[in-house]
């Protein structure tokens, strides 16, 4: 298969608080080394790595380090992170809104982008003329523009409002628009970032439904930067984690996103509630991704802080919206972990079975104590997603996601 995308050892280096090097007698010393001597520039030297949890111990933070993979035509590359991570940085290098500091990248075809609201859009033009402007940029004629400007203007969904300038629309509408140029226009690559969690849940199942097709039918190469895992898994072949401005892992999509959910955060730091007497200590998600009606695997490590006589616990489900949607509970298995002294530990194994929940992320709280008395609740703790599976579905068996449900599971102590 023909390569589409190449990265070249990239970085990007960016001065922190001001531009230059502060003072004349550097720009100077730069300017020379680099244009007349012909060497390395001498303040690509230093730089911190860009961690924002630490103090920067430098004026220089690499926003990209050493960036190299490839990318084949055809291929739908999921890029996802932390905020800060590098992800948009990696994408305004290759759709050139910006270039790297070192490292060189070779794409195959022209490149449509949609990196944020509104880009590329002039807020005086109507919707039709930034049709027009957006395909000109991309390298189109105007005939071929005609030809799928009624496409375009449909997928939208914006038809009422095409001849109004773009600065009064809202910036779903803006979104819609903007996508439906770039994918319509036919670039060989196209680049999207987080911009589609703007618009509704409609108009983002048709996104995901159209890169599908550009992808998987019309061989186009698509780069996906997202937040929304169960989108990523939807839609990608291979996963990238960066992490620091770092390529992390790369690989399977799955195994990529797993690796991410599982690696996130550590019990502490997540808000909790209750008296204290038993403290959960650690958890272990074994999948974190999931295809509708596979199981659910979550271990959980406690600690009695005091002699208490019975424990019980439970998993609140919630949806991307917030809104709770499914409860587990140990004692809908009849099972109770029973007394435990001052200074004890126990592990409890939970698996929660055919999850039917609707495609999506979903996060939860784990809870443990008495009818009466909550000794620990760590909020939001466990995220995972629940991916399509049109297996089950054939099955005739429906997912649920705007009802409460009990879903079926087994408990037991490890």
């Amino acid at each position: 298969m023909a390569i589409a995308i190449e990265f070249n050892n990239v970085s990007k280096q960016y001065r922190l608080g001001l531009v230059s090097t502060k003072t004349l007698s550097h720009d100077i010393h730069r300017w020379w080394t680099v244009n007349i001597r012909g060497k390395e520039d001498p303040y690509l030297k230093i730089g911190s790595v860009n961690d924002r949890s630490s103090k920067a111990d430098s004026e220089y933070v690499w926003a990209l380090k050493d960036i190299d993979f490839k990318v084949e035509q055809g291929d739908v590359v999921g890029i996802i992170g932390k905020n800060g991570a590098g992800k948009s940085t990696l994408l305004k290098i290759l759709s050139k809104v910006t270039g790297p500091t070192t490292g060189s990248i070779r794409a195959r075809g022209r490149i449509g982008s949609l990196l944020e609201v509104g880009t590329g859009f002039h807020p005086e033009m109507t919707g039709r003329e930034n049709i027009f402007l957006n395909g000109a940029i991309l390298g189109m004629t105007k005939a071929e523009i005609n030809r799928k400007l009624d496409e375009i203007i449909d997928f939208s969904g914006c038809e009422r409002y095409i001849d109004t300038p773009v600065k009064r629309y809202s910036s779903g509408m803006t979104v819609r628009l903007g996508f439906a140029v770039a994918a319509f226009l036919e670039p060989e690559i196209l680049v999207v970032d987080e911009v589609l969690a703007v618009g509704d849940a409609e108009f983002q199942r048709k996104a995901i439904g159209k890169m599908q097709d550009v992808s998987k039918g019309e061989g186009r190469t698509v780069l996906f930067v997202s937040h929304n895992m169960a989108s990523i898994q939807q839609l990608c072949h291979h996963g990238i984690l960066l992490k620091n401005g770092m390529v992390e892992k790369t690989g399977n999509v799955r195994e990529v996103v797993d690796y991410y959910l599982g690696s996130m955060q550590t019990v502490n730091d997540f808000n909790r509630e209750g008296n204290g007497a038993v403290r959960i200590i650690d958890f272990r998600i074994q999948n974190s991704s999931i295809s509708l009606g596979e199981n659910l695997e979550i271990e959980v490590d406690i600690e009695a802080k005091q002699n208490v006589t019975t424990i019980d616990a439970s998993f609140d489900i919630k949806d991307e919206s917030g809104k709770q949607v499914a409860h587990v509970a140990s004692n809908d298995d009849e099972f109770q972990i029973g007394a435990m002294r001052s200074g004890e530990k126990k592990t409890i194994h939970c698996v929660i079975k055919n999850v039917n929940l609707a495609p999506g992320g979903y996060t939860s709280s784990i809870w443990i104590g008495t009818p009466y008395v909550e000794y620990d609740m760590v909020i939001n703790c466990v995220r995972f997603s629940v991916t399509q599976n049109d297996t089950f579905i054939k099955r005739g068996t429906p997912y649920d996601k705007y009802s409460k449900v009990v879903l079926p599971s087994n408990w037991k102590q490890l």
